[in-house]
This record gives C-alpha cells, sequence and structure tokens, in this order.
C-alpha cells in the first residue's frame, strides 16, 4: 500500500485524533446515517456504489477506532505518516485491510463494533455494524414495519379460536397469536436480518427516522 493510500480515519468519522469513545461512536452514528446507501432510494447504480464504498469506510473507521487495542495499532501507523500521506477517500480503506490483512487478529471486539464477518483481519461486514450500533433505536422501528409473525399468529389464532369457540374464540385465539407472534418478530431474528429484509422505502422511511433522532440529540448538546 502507497503512502498516498493511507486512510485517516479520524477524518472519515470528523473527529480529531484525541477523539474519546464516546465522540467516535456519536460521530460514527452521523456519519453512517449520511452515507448509508439504503437512503438513496433513486440513485443509480454508480451512485449507489459509490455510496456503500463511503458507507463501508466509515465501518471500517469505527471498527479500527472503537476498540483500544486495533486504535493503538492503527495510530502508530498513523503518526509514520504525515497529513499530505493520509486521505479519506474510501478506496483507500479497502487497500488498508487487504495490506494489513492480520493486522487485528489479536483485538478483541470492543462492545460497539461487530467482529468481521470472516476470518481474522477481513473488513467489517458494514451492514451488521451498523444494526449493533443501532440496535436500541433500531428495534422498534424495525418491529413498527415488519411485524410479520405478530399478524400472522393473529390470523391463525382467531381460525383456531373460531373454529373452537366461534366468536369469542376468535378472539382469544386473535389476542393469544398475536402475542406469541410478536416475540417471534422480537426474539426471532437479530436486527441487522430483519433491516435486511425490508424493502427499499421502508428502510429509508427507518434511516430518516433515525437520522432526525440522532441529528437532534447531537444538536441539542450545543
Amino acid at each position: 500500500m502507497s503512502s498516498e493510500s493511507f486512510p485517516d480515519y479520524y477524518r472519515i468519522l470528523g473527529v480529531k485524533s484525541n477523539a474519546t469513545q464516546d465522540e467516535i461512536r456519536g460521530a460514527y452514528k452521523i456519519q453512517s446515517l449520511k452515507t448509508h446507501p439504503d437512503r438513496l432510494t433513486k440513485a443509480s447504480p454508480a451512485e449507489k456504489r459509490a455510496a456503500t464504498e463511503k458507507f463501508q469506510a466509515v465501518a471500517d473507521a469505527y471498527y479500527v477506532l472503537s476498540n483500544a487495542t486495533r486504535r493503538r495499532e492503527y495510530d502508530d501507523l498513523y503518526a509514520s505518516r504525515g497529513p499530505q500521506d493520509r486521505t479519506s477517500e474510501p478506496n483507500a480503506s479497502a487497500n488498508f485491510f487487504n495490506t494489513f490483512a492480520n493486522m487485528f487478529a489479536g483485538g478483541p471486539p470492543s462492545s460497539g463494533a461487530q467482529p468481521p464477518s470472516g476470518a481474522a483481519g477481513d473488513r467489517p461486514d458494514a451492514d451488521h455494524v451498523f444494526a449493533d450500533v443501532f440496535e436500541e433505536l433500531l428495534r422498534p422501528e424495525v418491529q413498527r414495519h415488519a411485524p410479520w409473525w405478530a399478524w400472522l399468529g393473529a390470523i391463525c389464532g382467531a381460525g383456531l379460536g373460531f373454529i373452537i369457540a366461534n366468536i369469542p374464540g376468535l378472539m382469544v385465539g386473535a389476542y393469544a397469536g398475536n402475542r406469541l407472534g410478536a416475540i417471534r418478530d422480537a426474539k426471532g431474528k437479530s436486527v441487522a436480518a430483519v433491516f435486511a429484509q425490508l424493502g427499499g422505502s421502508q428502510k429509508a422511511e427507518i434511516l430518516r427516522a433515525l437520522a432526525a433522532k440522532v441529528l437532534g440529540a447531537a444538536a441539542s448538546q450545543f
């Protein structure tokens, strides 16, 4: 990897090199929402591809800087490059992980960053990093837009209840089936899995809702 392609993860996240972990996490939330490709419902394939590359680079930056061991190893390399050699171009991050494939093999994942999807040293899965960081905020939005098992449970329960006890049985069966289905919605799949299965318009709506919450909270701190 040439010095010109060294990724400046601090610049990618928009934080200083002495940023705290809370600042890094907050910056990741903002930058990941800005670059998430699913917000671009009417984008061309080229625009979608560019956004995906930026989104992945933001996830890479958070994966590296959110863990003390990984950050320390990265900072050693960062200090050896001058400002003119560092770049925020997304492709530099891909080059970085290709070159230093086993650099982070010994570092445990932080509570906020998802481990890489493959062998040690692989790039992190950007979608899983996003879902892991936003799980608390994303879960109710995902459940509200995709209560598939709750509805299916209500329909099945209502049919069975009607067979057993007519109208009263239908009402009891529908309620019981709905509650059982809701449990399946909440516990049966991860946030990342449910979010990935939503349609493009649903994803865009959820991302807009998250952006309003995150950016609103960030603005209130100033």
